[in-house]
């Protein structure tokens, strides 16, 4: 499972893929060739909300089931047989009294198998491994890198916001 290869994201670097799009190809095992026609408006707005994700999974003939929702730190990892899970950044964003919409640019997605034992994620995929990795590992060194490194204003927090699981 898992046709994202390095060249395919090389090429579809070029028109905008990041974790949503990321995501779906690997859940769906669907190269980034065959989502892009099915992604809607992502390539105008640059990401993927909730409704985007849905409708785009939607179109790739995928049906889902939405199996969490929540806007704060502390809840329990989802543990999906295969799926999507939305990750919120913590930050100023994410204090109280900021408007909900603050927080929509500092999220990312990835995606979920094994029973929330296995994790994806495209800041992860290179030569040597295909994005999937144990979610324990994903947890406790990529997230926190993730948000050290590339989430700037980060307080260090991250926690998930919607899961969905996907029959492709």
């Amino acid at each position: 499972m898992n046709r994202l290869k390095n060249e395919d994201i090389d090429k579809a670097l070029a028109w905008g893929f990041n974790c949503g799009p990321s995501a779906i190809c690997a859940v769906l095992d669907l190269s980034p060739e065959e989502v892009r026609p099915h992604l809607g408006d992502f390539e105008t707005k640059g990401y993927t909300n909730p409704t985007l994700m849905i409708e785009s999974l939607k179109r790739c003939g995928a049906s889902y089931r939405r199996v969490y929702r929540g806007d704060f730190p502390g809840a329990v990892w989802p543990a999906l047989r295969l799926g999507v899970v939305r990750v919120q950044w913590g930050g100023p964003w994410t204090k109280p009294g900021v408007p909900m919409q603050a927080r929509y640019r500092q999220t990312h997605w990835i995606g979920m198998r094994d029973m929330g034992k296995t994790v994806f994620d495209i800041n992860v995929a290179d030569e040597r491994c295909d994005g999937w990795i144990p979610f324990e590992l994903w947890l406790n060194k990529w997230a926190p890198w993730i948000c050290k490194e590339g989430v700037p204003k980060s307080d260090g927090t991250f926690w998930p916001t919607h899961a969905f699981e996907v029959n492709p």
